[in-house]
């Protein structure tokens, strides 16, 4: 079991994800449209690291009664809020709490495999791509958006930035670990695809333009990321002055009531065939 993401997205991480749904549903709005544009023609839909399941609802909505998504994540706390989401939209979608490296999909089962910045996450990358692509079916596409580096995307990075020069132990992210920035090397991306079996990568940059409430941001700056992690374990006056400190590095992205900015991110199609 990847136990160290399992306990990360069970724990406070998790949680994170669940205050701040409405905020990274906003913020990544046109990243979920992106990837279930086009998809009518599946019947069986995989979202991988589909969190509070805002991905697979879009998903949902695009197939209607004649497909079926199926959304698989590892944090229980928010597979608990997705099925609770669609539930309340009247949406058909299967939900799984499993580690989807590991987890033991029926054989060809999916016709079509997405995911939005949830498969960078895997301690073994190539198991976890060859263990999707044996639930694919013989022509199923894999569809992702995975972040560039950490140096592409400033917004991302600005919080541990100023926080780390603040709070000294703050965590040092490493190239290739799992985590957000896990695919920033595109050729090493390459790679573990064709490793794991699957044929036709094609990888392009893209910048997608992002936004949410102005209002919401010190929500995202106290709560998400490596910084957000950090300030739970401190005493209420750190956490205030930290934030204070952080929130003046982040007037460059903010317009009016707005806080906008460009997401740096591969997007990435693969073939089963």
């Amino acid at each position: 079991m990847n136990t160290e993401q399992t306990k990360i997205w069970n724990g406070d991480a998790g949680r994170a994800w669940v205050e701040t749904q409405q905020l990274i549903e906003q913020m990544f709005q046109e990243i979920a449209t992106m990837l279930v544009c086009d998809i009518s023609a599946a019947s069986q839909v995989l979202d991988v690291g589909c969190g509070t399941g805002s991905t697979s609802a879009a998903a949902s909505r695009q197939l209607g009664v004649q497909g079926l998504c199926t959304g698989i994540d590892i944090s229980q706390q928010m597979i608990n809020v997705a099925q609770t989401a669609v539930s309340e939209q009247g949406l058909t979608t299967r939900f799984i709490c499993g580690d989807a490296q590991r987890y033991i999909f029926a054989p060809a089962s999916f016709d079509l495999i997405i995911s939005r910045f949830g498969v960078m996450f895997f301690d073994d990358p190539v198991a976890a791509f060859a263990n999707l692509k044996q639930a694919a079916r013989r022509h199923a596409e894999l569809r992702f958006i995975a972040w560039r580096s950490a140096d592409e995307n400033p917004f991302m990075t600005t919080a541990e930035r100023v926080g780390s020069s603040l709070l000294p132990h703050m965590p040092i992210r490493k190239p290739d670990e799992p985590g957000q920035f896990a695919f920033a090397n595109k050729e090493r991306m390459t790679d573990i695809l064709q490793a794991s079996g699957w044929t036709g990568v094609n990888v392009a940059a893209i910048d997608v333009p992002c936004s949410f409430a102005e209002k919401d941001l010190l929500l995202y700056l106290s709560r998400m990321g490596p910084l957000g992690r950090v300030l739970q374990q401190e005493d209420e006056q750190t956490r205030s002055s930290v934030i204070k400190i952080v929130r003046r590095a982040f007037e460059p992205y903010v317009h009016g009531e707005q806080v906008s900015f460009n997401a740096a991110c591969w997007k990435v199609t693969a073939s089963a065939a």
